[in-house]
């Protein structure tokens, strides 16, 4: 599989100010519809496309609000509501026909070198070429994604909605913020961890928080990441769950909360 698989299911091209077009890569279809990593990356992707600094997104959010038909043609609009010179607040919505499929709010910062911490740490985990690469996740997009799961998989009929496997978007394309934010949507749903088999499952609302600096991100390459992932609860039909996205190195690249629908 080449880089270009990839990058061509992300290829925009500008048809105005503040407006792109974009194509819906079957390639990139899930269950229903297209993969919701797919449509995050894309609205970050228009945003960042837009930019002429140096800041880089530190923040993602995308509400889901209509299926978006694979193949299908569609129109990103962007535009900046706010901010100043090191904080800037964006709004990318894409559409068809003038329906509005998903919208998305990102922040941008410009970063400086500073002190700081880290309250969690990267979970113990076997080296991935230790482990069964699978294709877990359904439909094409599933396919692009090599999963190779370490703890709480298979995802049925388990004490706890903990787990943690190796991912890797198998293109060759090197991890930019695009591609992490497609992986942080790449984890089977909490719900089916309390089940004895799959179930309707979907994303309402999916943040994405970026803490990769730059030489991180460089240094990961196209080199596998570890997903370690957790729900907090599950309940009349919403499940809110979380995801952090390691390098091999042990860097935080990204976080991500999510709030699905089962039934």
């Amino acid at each position: 599989m080449s880089a270009g698989d990839l990058e061509s299911a992300l290829a925009l091209s500008r048809s105005g100010a503040g407006a792109w077009t974009a194509h819906a890569d079957p390639n990139y279809e899930s269950a229903n519809g297209m993969f919701g990593g797919w449509t995050a990356a894309m609205l970050l992707r228009a945003v960042c496309a837009e930019v002429d600094s140096k800041a880089a997104p530190s923040a993602l959010t995308v509400n889901f609000v209509h299926k978006i038909e694979p193949g299908s043609d569609l129109l990103i609009r962007t535009r900046r509501v706010g901010g100043g010179r090191s904080v800037g607040y964006w709004q990318s919505e894409l559409t068809t026909a003038d329906i509005t499929l998903a919208v998305a709010t990102v922040v941008l910062t410009e970063r400086r070198e500073t002190d700081g911490h880290l309250e969690v740490k990267m979970p113990d985990a076997p080296d991935p070429a230790s482990l069964i690469a699978v294709h877990a996740a359904p439909g094409p997009s599933g396919e692009r994604v090599s999963d190779r799961p370490i703890f709480g998989l298979p995802p049925f009929n388990q004490e706890s909605t903990y787990s943690t496997s190796w991912v890797r978007e198998t293109s060759g394309r090197s991890v930019d913020h695009a591609q992490l934010a497609l992986l942080a949507d790449h984890r089977a749903p909490r719900s089916f961890f309390w089940s004895d088999g799959p179930r309707p499952s979907s994303t309402l609302t999916l943040s994405v928080y970026f803490h990769a600096t730059e030489s991180e991100l460089a240094a990961v390459g196209d080199d596998e990441i570890l997903s370690e992932a957790f729900g907090t609860r599950g309940a009349d039909s919403t499940s809110e769950e979380h995801l952090r996205l390691w390098s091999r190195r042990g860097a935080l690249l990204a976080t991500s909360v999510q709030m699905a629908w089962f039934k």
